[in-house]
């Protein structure tokens, strides 16, 4: 977990150009369910397939270019509820609102908000680490650790 460690305290400590790790936060508010739901996917453990696994839904629905404008370091391309819902298909979402309490349509739509900021600042030098980002349970305890401090 020292890489998932240097990469958020790096992020902690750099917040240029807006988008910062507290604007992102702050899309999460108190709802640790939906940074629980973030972090399932983005997670080596998660459904999704970790990181890589995500960069590769995103390119078969034809979205590569929006993902690696998260990953990259030039600006983040928007996406929208729909188009996120397309990537992840209707079980994986409907398993993630479920959880959360949700309709699909909702979960899609706060995800969208908060991915393209938690990818970029995950992934500061502008690729994807090699050992994706950890499981999903280091990720949220990382992530909660920086919400308390």
């Amino acid at each position: 977990m020292g890489l998932l460690d240097s990469v958020l305290g790096a992020v902690a400590n750099n917040s240029q150009g807006g988008g910062g790790l507290q604007d992102i936060m702050g899309m999460v508010g108190n709802n640790p369910q939906l940074l629980a739901a973030a972090a399932s996917l983005l997670g080596n453990d998660g459904g999704a397939g970790g990181l890589g696994g995500l960069v590769a839904k995103f390119q078969q629905a034809g979205l590569g270019d929006v993902i690696g404008s998260w990953i990259g370091s030039g600006q983040n391309q928007a996406i929208s509820g729909e188009q996120l819902s397309n990537v992840l298909g209707s079980d994986a979402l409907s398993g993630l609102a479920s959880k959360l309490g949700v309709s699909t349509g909702d979960v899609a739509g706060q995800l969208s908000s908060i991915l393209p900021g938690l990818v970029d600042k995950l992934t500061p030098a502008g690729q994807a680490p090699a050992g994706g980002l950890g499981n999903a349970g280091d990720l949220m305890g990382a992530l909660g650790g920086l919400l308390r401090g």
